[in-house]
């Protein structure tokens, strides 16, 4: 979608996710529009319920579309109110407010796939709660994947519900996600190291700016197997992969053990790392960046960003959350918006 509005009169908003109301997202949300309230580029509206802001001494605007955001940005949090009500205690997650959650999540995209938003910014869920209330999705990702798949991809663009975390100094994709160790094993094969591996090196030149995008790709057993002596993954199903990938242009090499990969030197030779599993891509990237790394989901039609942590209700309601991976969510939003937006201005 076009990052700007459907008259050219300047940067569309972003849209916000109310996230699970009974962890940080309000806090943080609020915490970030204190932040870039004087930004006129940065504007960006929540589908939440605005009672969540009443304790948070925040000015509120309830808005009615996402076309009255930039108006009010500077003066009030633009807040479109939502249809299913909710019962909020800070640091419990109730799963009679999954209605809402999800609303907000639905509505967001909707809004993003008009083109009225630039983009949806996440804030995080409690999954626990959401699956006790009926949710069937593993996580956010795949929930993202499914509610965008009928909608048109841009032309040349490949399809798909990709994870990536971006910090300033790594970025690292995990190509098996929400699922346990076992069956992400199971679940490897050539055909998926490829297709994420294709998403991946086409969101780095169209969506990161990296005209020539290098892939580091992780071996899944120690020592990436060491010749087969410590399991058969790396040279039957992920060494033909990236054989795969080459054959296709991309600039990709391994299988690299997963442990020599992400010191200074390794990071230097490439601008992503494709990872077996979650943890291995996860660990790594928040090590580094975790207060202000960024969840970005590539291959859907629309562009999607998160922080990097969770509801933390351990300290909701104190007032010691930090927005700074928020803030970043919204930052790379934008970027790649702006991206897009140049790239639909040069099309024939």
């Amino acid at each position: 979608m076009n990052a700007l509005k459907r008259d050219g009169a300047g940067p569309a908003p972003l849209a916000m996710t109310m996230g699970e109301p009974g962890g940080i997202g309000p806090e943080i949300a609020a915490a970030a529009w204190r932040a870039l309230r004087t930004d006129p580029d940065s504007a960006f509206f929540l589908l939440a319920d605005p009672a969540l802001f009443r304790s948070l001494t925040v000015p509120v605007a309830e808005i009615g579309a996402p076309g009255e955001t930039p108006s009010l940005f500077t003066d009030a949090l633009p807040v479109m109110p939502l249809e299913s009500g909710l019962r909020v205690s800070p640091g419990e997650a109730a799963p009679e407010n999954a209605a809402g959650v999800l609303e907000s999540i639905r509505r967001a995209v909707e809004a993003a796939l008009a083109g009225d938003a630039a983009g949806v910014v996440t804030n995080p869920i409690q999954k626990a709660s959401l699956m006790a209330a009926g949710f069937e999705f593993p996580g956010h990702t795949e929930y993202l994947g499914d509610l965008c798949r009928r909608a048109p991809m841009p032309a040349g663009r490949e399809r798909g519900a990709v994870m990536m975390l971006a910090g300033p100094q790594l970025r690292t994709v995990p190509v098996t996600i929400h699922q346990p160790v076992r069956a992400a094993v199971d679940a490897l094969s050539p055909a998926l190291i490829v297709g994420t591996g294709m998403i991946v090196s086409q969101a780095l030149r169209e969506d990161f700016g990296i005209a020539a995008p290098r892939l580091a790709v992780s071996g899944l057993n120690p020592h990436a197997g060491e010749a087969g002596r410590l399991g058969h993954e790396d040279d039957a199903v992920i060494a033909p992969a990236v054989a795969v990938l080459r054959e296709r242009g991309v600039d990709a090499r391994g299988p690299l053990p997963a442990d020599t990969m992400f010191h200074e030197e390794a990071r230097a030779g490439y601008d992503a790392a494709l990872c077996m599993l979650h943890d291995q891509a996860l660990i790594p990237a928040k090590t580094l960046a975790f207060h202000d790394a960024v969840n970005v989901t590539l291959g859907l039609p629309i562009i999607r960003t998160s922080p990097d942590h969770g509801t933390a209700l351990g300290i909701a309601g104190r007032g010691a959350a930090r927005p700074d991976s928020l803030i970043a969510a919204l930052g790379l939003a934008r970027e790649m918006a702006s991206r897009r937006a140049g790239a639909d201005a040069l099309a024939p």
